[in-house]
């Protein structure tokens, strides 16, 4: 962890150098954010609920989804840019170094400036949490602290998810370098859609972002368990770890890819 941390160092403050450029582009993130959870407000003040859920209730995913993909941008942004490492041949000195290959390629690029987004996300849930504390609440102390601890399972979760996209884009790097803009897709894709109940969409989109890209497990599902709805049951509370075993499976394509590397030979 010693070397990520020098990373870390070398990247702010290389950021700092340039202190317009990353207020700038850190105000850009926070407004963009803004503008999204001024989207959710208007579809609430039109309609008062949305597939059942109030407005608090579906701004704790807003602010759950915001959160977990901002820290994974601003943490594995280095695999989001890969294509570029090896376009230029790093990621042959990458490999030369004894050290291992994830840690460099996520020391490789930090992007500081999503803190901004980062931040509104976790006011935003916060909110959403104060808001629904009596339900939450509900049960007795060791209920309560089970369902807080399903929001914070289900925060890691995500940002599970969101790695591995990250992670098999830069795997799929090995093989096609446009295959990243195919995966932005799902990331992109999948901070918009996990802000909301997948029951608001097509069954079929439903089931492969249970099943295949599994944001219901981690968003939706538990989502009744940590609100103390009746006939939500423990099982859900631990769905939340499916996110981190997609990342592992996205760490084993990893490992498929490095094996297959042929060198630039520069």
């Amino acid at each position: 962890m010693g070397l990520w941390f020098r990373y870390a160092r070398v990247a702010l403050m290389g950021q700092f150098s340039k202190r317009s450029n990353l207020v700038v582009v850190t105000l850009a993130q926070l407004f963009l954010t803004l503008s999204a959870l001024a989207a959710a407000l208007v579809l609430f003040g039109r309609f008062g609920t949305l597939a059942g859920y109030s407005r608090d209730e579906v701004l704790l995913l807003f602010g759950i989804a915001q959160v977990s993909f901002s820290v994974v941008e601003l943490l594995a942004r280095g695999f989001d840019s890969f294509s570029a490492i090896l376009a230029q041949g790093e990621f042959d000195r990458i490999l030369v170094r004894p050290r291992g290959t994830i840690l460099q390629v996520l020391g490789a690029r930090l992007e500081f400036s999503r803190l901004g987004r980062a931040l509104v996300g976790a006011l935003i849930l916060a909110h959403a949490l104060r808001a629904l504390g009596p339900a939450m609440g509900s049960g007795g102390p060791a209920l309560a602290a089970a369902r807080y601890a399903t929001v914070a399972s289900m925060t890691l979760g995500s940002g599970a998810i969101f790695a591995g996209i990250f992670v098999l884009g830069a795997s799929l790097a090995f093989l096609s370098p446009d295959g990243l803009e195919v995966v932005n897709i799902f990331s992109d894709g999948g901070r918009e859609m996990s802000q909301y109940p997948l029951s608001i969409y097509d069954k079929a989109l439903r089931r492969f972002f249970t099943f295949v890209v599994p944001f219901g497990c981690v968003n939706w599902l538990p989502l009744e368990f940590a609100l103390g709805r009746p006939g939500a049951s423990w099982p859900a509370a631990f769905l939340p770890f499916a996110g981190f075993a997609f990342l592992a499976l996205s760490f084993l394509a990893w490992r498929a890819g490095v094996r297959r590397h042929v060198s630039t030979g520069s």
